[in-house]
């Protein structure tokens, strides 16, 4: 063995480990791309899992008055209306990103800063329409 690889052998390896969800949410910043990137995913598939039992209520919903009415009930309940809001924001936002997306596919929007204010703008959208839905739900108008 010559002498240089006797050194390196003698400093060890660096050691390089995996990085968790732990590293990439407390230690970097992600660019709000990177959000409406991860929140469009999250949101998708929490709408093809609910997609069966929401259909389902509707199902049911129609049958009669009287399911109608018993649905009309169930939504009465504070824990429903959060539930249902949640979805509200899952289907809003994969709408607006997925509205962005379109604009990328047609290679618009995609330099660094407009991508970024795109980005900014799906959070803002999604969230006002969010609101105004949740106002809607509690009965403020």
């Amino acid at each position: 063995m010559s002498e240089a690889v006797r050194e390196a052998a003698k400093k060890g390896r660096p050691e390089f480990r995996n990085i968790g969800i732990s590293d990439i949410t407390g230690k970097y910043r992600m660019p709000p791309s990177a959000i409406v990137s991860i929140l469009h995913r999250i949101s998708g598939a929490g709408l093809f899992l609910m997609l069966p039992f929401l259909l389902y209520l509707l199902q049911e919903s129609l049958l009669s008055e009287g399911s109608f009415e018993h649905f009309r009930g169930i939504m009465s309940n504070v824990f429903v209306k959060i539930i249902l809001l949640g979805l509200s924001w899952a289907y809003l936002h994969h709408f607006t990103a997925g509205v962005r997306h379109l604009f990328m596919d047609n290679h618009l929007a995609l330099d660094k800063d407009t991508a970024q204010k795109t980005a900014r703008w799906v959070l803002v959208v999604s969230l006002a329409l969010t609101a105004l839905v949740g106002l809607k739900l509690f009965g403020v108008f």
